[in-house]
């Protein structure tokens, strides 16, 4: 009996210095100062997947997490886009698009885009809308993007495994939009009614992290995989209804505009049959012409979007 307890006791103690090592990091992650994942990499030389704090120019303190590994490490999660109802039609939750009905009085919805509002927490990030200081605050040079599992816990983010996809750009094309979204969107408005179908945002190629060209088609709809071609992020499309959305990930649209199967986010007006943060990523339930909704593994899955 002795000697079982001399052990638990041993177990114990290893347990509770294992703990305190761990606040003790957190701890140190508080106090430097650095306004990107990518500082926090350079400047103390952080190689670690996980939560950190970060500074913005005027001083604000937030955290979020790092993604310190992939293609060199130094990736900042600035945003998240849930999808909390795919049968909402621009309802309460849908924050990249508008919780204030399909107005077309409204042609902005939310605007959450291109403005500074912040919501949500970096550790709900798959099951709720996140947006931090850092979209607007950071100036980087490139985005990286991972689909993952509604609800996944945080701890198993890095688990290429668990991921539907993931790539990053790595040409450096937010240099020439301002160095982040926020920027971007404000040169390409996510409106109803700002434009054609052929007014749509860059298109940037990317590089797969998990995934390919192949299994990224097979992501959408048959219908969906003649309108464009993988092995692209683009930005601010504009459908035949003239309804912006903001990313289409991993595709870019070459003919038709049906964009709203395939692209996430918008303004405040769309067709009622599509209005929402996944717009109409759920078509054939409305049983009309088939083949546009797009897979199950995509539409529940949390889209995360990372700046370096």
């Amino acid at each position: 009996m002795f000697q079982i307890l001399v052990i638990l006791h041993k177990q114990i103690n290893s347990y509770m210095l294992s703990y305190e090592g761990h606040i003790l990091k957190l701890r140190n992650r508080s106090i430097r100062a650095a306004r990107s994942c990518k500082e926090l990499r350079d400047r103390y030389d952080e190689r670690e997947d996980g939560v950190y704090y970060l500074t913005t120019g005027n001083g604000m303190l937030y955290q979020t997490y790092c993604d310190m590994t992939t293609a060199g490490g130094g990736w900042t999660l600035v945003a998240s886009v849930h999808e909390n109802s795919i049968y909402g039609r621009c309802t309460v939750g849908d924050r990249w698009s508008s919780q204030q009905g399909n107005n077309a009085d409204l042609p902005d919805g939310d605007g959450n885009w291109s403005n500074r509002n912040t919501f949500g927490t970096v550790e709900s990030a798959t099951s709720d809308d996140f947006k931090n200081p850092g979209y607007y605050d950071i100036t980087a040079e490139d985005m990286s993007v991972w689909h993952i599992p509604n609800n996944l816990p945080l701890e198993f983010w890095n688990m290429e495994a668990a991921a539907v996809l993931r790539y990053h750009t790595g040409n450096r094309f937010l240099r020439l939009y301002g160095g982040n979204l926020f920027q971007l969107f404000k040169q390409y408005p996510v409106r109803y009614n700002v434009g054609s179908c052929g007014d749509r945002g860059p298109a940037i190629p990317i590089v797969y992290d998990h995934g390919d060209k192949e299994s990224t088609r097979m992501l959408y709809g048959p219908s969906s995989r003649r309108e464009f071609e993988p092995g692209f992020i683009t930005f601010r499309a504009i459908n035949y209804e003239r309804a912006a959305m903001a990313i289409c990930s991993g595709v870019k649209p070459t003919v038709g505009y049906n964009t709203e199967h395939y692209c996430i986010g918008g303004g405040g007006y769309f067709h009622p049959d599509q209005c929402g943060d996944f717009p109409s990523f759920d078509y054939d339930r409305l049983g009309r012409e088939q083949g546009w909704s797009a897979s199950r593994e995509m539409t529940e899955a949390a889209v995360l979007l990372f700046y370096r």
